[in-house]
């Protein structure tokens, strides 16, 4: 037991090292270096009584970017550990305490940069099969295909449930591969009832999970309430912005597209100031905007694709970011 323990958080990612070691008798035979964090992740009810995100019992709205970790010299694969580090330092700086890594699984050292730097992660599991569209519902999927999708998201659980930073699993987005969703549901949440369930991210809810959660671009825009969860804008904004000499090809694509950096920001700000009230009166306890950078055809990034240029300046966009924080009814 550890007494007056330091708890992790993103204002104070305190870590504590470990070492392992296996004795024969009173020889020591091996030992392993490594280290943990101790914080505690649930949903509370504020003095309204909606239901919040806390961190360590504190309330924390979870305001991130939609990471798809994409980059232009590897696809999925970064060109090194700087890089793995520099897209979750500036995404600090631009004032955001959480990151939703999009349907994909980084390698160990991108968990160990979030725990070390400080960022709420939302850890998607990786889509496969048919999809369904909005009001939809789900697919139906073969007793192979299934049992294939239950192993490996057994399977990511493993391998990342160690990791501090990791506050939500996503089990489904946006009706690709969603199937079986109530008892996919209580599946996860059998695999770990330390962290929060996101049960279908977008799109086509079942009423299950910690959340309903809704895309909405640009929005933003709020779910409707659903007793005994919590209200998530899980994907909104999208902005674009294409910079000459930074682009993956000259078509590009973005929720919306404009032609100066002023404008850009202009339209930010705009997005800032309509979630300020959602968050405030009605319960929005969570929103996650599109995206960290530009990706392959994609122009509604934070930053181009070669993380060569941010798009809008730093201070302007975390004196924004940080106003949306401390907004939830005490």
């Amino acid at each position: 037991m550890i007494e007056d323990a330091k708890l992790w958080s993103p204002d104070s990612p305190f870590l504590y090292d470990l070492k392992l070691t296996l004795l024969d008798g009173d020889t020591a035979v091996d030992s392993v270096d490594s280290y943990f964090g101790m914080r505690k992740i649930e949903l509370v009810p504020d003095a309204k009584g909606a239901l919040r995100i806390a961190l360590n019992g504190e309330l924390i709205f979870n305001y991130g970017l939609l990471d798809q970790g994409f980059f232009p010299d590897g696809l999925y694969t970064a060109p090194n550990d700087d890089a793995l580090r520099y897209d979750i330092e500036i995404t600090k700086e631009l004032g955001f305490n959480t990151i939703r890594k999009h349907v994909k699984v980084e390698p160990a050292r991108w968990y160990y940069w979030a725990d070390k730097l400080g960022v709420l992660v939302w850890q998607d599991m990786p889509s496969g099969e048919k999809r369904v569209d909005r009001g939809e519902g789900q697919i139906e999927r073969s007793q192979e295909s299934a049992d294939q999708f239950e192993l490996e998201y057994e399977r990511m659980v493993d391998y990342l449930y160690n990791y501090p930073s990791i506050v939500m699993w996503v089990v489904f987005n946006e009706g690709w591969g969603q199937y079986d969703t109530v008892r996919v549901t209580e599946f996860a949440q059998s695999l770990d009832d330390t962290r929060l369930i996101n049960s279908v991210t977008g799109w086509n809810d079942m009423g299950v999970g910690h959340f309903h959660d809704i895309h909405s671009y640009p929005g933003p825009d709020m779910p409707p309430e659903s007793p005994g969860r919590g209200l998530v804008l899980g994907e909104f904004g999208g902005l674009g912005l294409p910079v000459e000499g930074h682009m993956w090809q000259t078509d590009f694509w973005g929720y919306r597209a404009y032609d100066t950096v002023e404008a850009l920001t202009e339209a930010y700000t705009d997005l800032i100031e309509k979630l300020r009230p959602m968050i405030a009166e009605q319960g929005l306890c969570a929103a996650i905007y599109t995206q960290t950078t530009d990706v392959e055809t994609e122009a509604n990034g934070m930053l181009t694709y070669d993380r060569a240029i941010v798009k809008m300046d730093v201070d302007t966009v975390r004196e924004l970011n940080e106003s949306l924080y401390g907004l939830e009814a005490k």
